[in-house]
């Protein structure tokens, strides 16, 4: 049978829109949604495009929000495709975007068009928030969205973020939040000198040794029934000259945080100053938050979408926080229940990229059948 869902995919994922650029996604998408009396609006910054598209004015609203931006495609030698012509093959549609998440809004839009045609009086608000900068900085991005919103006071009821959240099947995982990101910058100073001579010189390395033992051994909290402990690891370690008879005059190390709710920012900072106040390292340390956590408790939004994935696909999903930082991290500013919830997440990123073909018309019922239920 013919699909709107898959075509409207494959129409998205042959728009050429590596970080930051839109490739003409968003357009696309204003030419759907227009028809069906959304207010489309474009909301630029930094080079970054942003479509915010809302219908109706009363509440609840209802948002969905993704990213027409891909991350690039890796050598294209390697890929049994070009990246940007969708090929449907073996069951599946091969496409960078295909899977993150270009598939999703395909979804978003064809729910709606569907939902409004035999609603055209529903209550409430639909809306789509539709950045290109989620793969990149993100500074220019959904952010830029939530604060014009925040200005006006207008604000979110629910929100599906559409981002690859299922492992194995189609609606196995769905995400109530996101663990926060803090990272830091440490560099610890010596006293560089010829490594014959350590008495006149100052190793930091071997000074920084004992407290990033500490630390990485280090409990930061227990977690709670939604989200691991919160982790602290090393990521990176420069020091030396390349010479291997000279000891270097500093070392700078990278680490992370990702850490739940129960643990703050600015506690985590205070715990790992004392702990390098401690050891008396001659540092400087700069530190850089990416992301606060947030969560959705198992309220409505967490169980009318459950409802719907079991009702489309038959399977109970998996209630998750686990993974990276999405947009959801700025919209749970202006949201009061928010879920991530979208593809099998198996090649995202991935050279040869891919969605079910089975499952694209499943995705766009589930989102469709959260409208049913919030909306009628």
């Amino acid at each position: 049978m013919p699909s709107a869902t898959l075509d409207l995919a494959k129409a998205l994922i042959a728009k050429s829109s590596i970080t930051p650029a839109d490739g003409g996604c968003q357009q696309l998408l204003i030419e759907r949604l227009a028809p069906l009396g959304f207010r489309c609006e474009t909301i630029a910054s930094g080079g970054v495009t942003n479509l915010w598209a809302r219908r109706g004015d009363a509440a609840p609203v209802i948002a969905f929000a993704g990213h027409t931006d891909v991350v690039p495609t890796g050598p294209l030698a390697q890929w049994q495709s070009d990246p940007f012509v969708p090929v449907e093959r073996d069951g599946f549609l091969y496409g960078r975007g295909a899977a993150d998440m270009k598939t999703s809004i395909a979804a978003f839009a064809v729910a709606a068009e569907e939902f409004i045609a035999s609603n055209p009086k529903h209550t409430g608000s639909i809306a789509l928030l539709i950045t290109s900068d989620e793969e990149g900085p993100a500074i220019d991005g959904t952010v830029k969205v939530v604060e014009a919103l925040r200005a006006r006071n207008e604000n979110l009821d629910f929100c599906i973020v559409g981002e690859p959240s299922s492992t194995a099947v189609l609606g196995d995982v769905i995400k109530n939040g996101r663990r926060g990101t803090l990272s830091g910058k440490l560099i610890v100073k010596g006293i560089q000198g010829h490594i014959a001579y350590p008495h006149l010189a100052k190793n930091p390395i071997h000074e920084a040794v004992p407290a990033l033992t500490e630390l990485a051994a280090m409990q930061w909290d227990q977690g709670n029934e939604y989200f691991p402990p919160t982790t602290w690891q090393i990521s990176n370690i420069h020091g030396g000259t390349g010479a291997g008879n000279v000891i270097p005059g500093q070392v700078e190390i990278l680490f992370n945080f990702r850490y739940a709710p129960v643990s703050t920012a600015d506690d985590l900072k205070r715990r790992v100053h004392v702990m390098l106040d401690a050891h008396k390292l001659d540092y400087a340390l700069a530190w850089t938050l990416g992301g606060k956590p947030f969560l959705t408790p198992r309220g409505k939004l967490v169980s009318v979408i459950t409802d719907s994935i079991k009702a489309v696909t038959g399977v109970t999903p998996e209630i998750s926080t686990t993974g990276g930082t999405s947009d959801g991290r700025f919209i749970a500013e202006i949201c009061r229940e928010l879920v991530e919830f979208g593809p099998v997440n198996a090649t995202i990123h991935k050279i040869d990229e891919r969605v079910e073909i089975a499952s694209i018309e499943s995705l766009k019922n589930v989102y469709r059948g959260v409208l049913e239920r919030l909306l009628i």
